[in-house]
């Protein structure tokens, strides 16, 4: 579980200035290098794209890892909502107080799982988390209590039902957590650091190449920015919206 916060903003302020660094010194810093590649420059320009190259390769299979895990929690949403919905219908097979106790917790529930999708503020995040496991177990003591006193196949049918309530908001939260590790942004940011300062070393110097600098660390900020807004479910602008939840509790107010 890779439970950390990582703000987009701030990778893309990091990286743009660390990155427009490494250029900025690579192409007033590196004059006896810059010699050299001078005399060998095609095996400079080698290294150079295999550099570039390579870092275009990561940034890709990373942005894939951000990308699954986006769609990841969009299926989780959906499946949870299909889990409520469908335990909502069976409250039906349960005596008239109980199906009335289940439809009115799962109807408070659902307003909880919505928040927990919408919410941004970590101190609001932990009360709603609270409020979840209370009504988790009042759900279950709701279904368990007349399954126990009658139990048949049809209320079976009840709590498995609600226990697939309880296992989605587990899948999610997994899903939530499960986040690119940080080390993987390590060394994806080592190999971005290596390849603009080698752009800043084939400059043929400030003067002349300056305003081509930025352009690279500018690219690579704000490719690192998405991955980071896409991986961060709360802090991103990119964010699950959790569209099925908020129909399925429309329904449940529609009489």
């Amino acid at each position: 579980m890779n439970n950390y916060v990582l703000d987009p903003q701030i990778v893309f302020i990091v990286s743009l200035a660390l990155l427009w660094l490494a250029a900025w010194i690579g192409a007033s810093r590196f004059a006896r290098v810059r010699k050299q590649v001078a005399q060998a420059n095609e095996d400079f320009r080698v290294i150079q794209a295999a550099t570039l190259t390579l870092l275009a390769l990561i940034i890709g299979f990373t942005f894939s890892m951000a990308l699954e895990r986006y769609d990841q929690r969009n299926n989780y949403e959906e499946a949870e909502a299909n889990a409520i919905g469908t335990e909502y219908m069976r409250a039906d097979l349960l005596p008239s107080p109980a199906a009335a106790k289940v439809r009115a917790l799962l109807a408070r529930y659902i307003e909880q799982r919505v928040l927990f999708y919408t919410t941004r503020d970590t101190g609001e995040l932990a009360k709603i988390n609270l409020a979840k496991v209370k009504l988790q177990n009042e759900l279950w003591a709701a279904v368990t209590g007349p399954a126990g006193a009658n139990p048949t196949p049809v209320m079976a049918l009840v709590v498995s039902g609600m226990n697939d309530v309880l296992n989605s908001d587990g899948y999610t939260q997994a899903a939530w957590w499960n986040r690119i590790p940080i080390a993987a942004w390590a060394f994806m940011f080592a190999i971005a650091l290596c390849a603009t300062l080698l752009v800043g070393i084939g400059a043929k110097s400030i003067k002349t190449d300056g305003y081509l600098l930025p352009i690279l660390p500018v690219v690579i900020s704000i490719a690192f920015f998405l991955i980071a807004d896409i991986d961060s479910p709360r802090q991103g602008v990119i964010r699950v919206v959790p569209q099925n939840l908020l129909s399925l509790a429309q329904s449940f107010q529609t009489p």
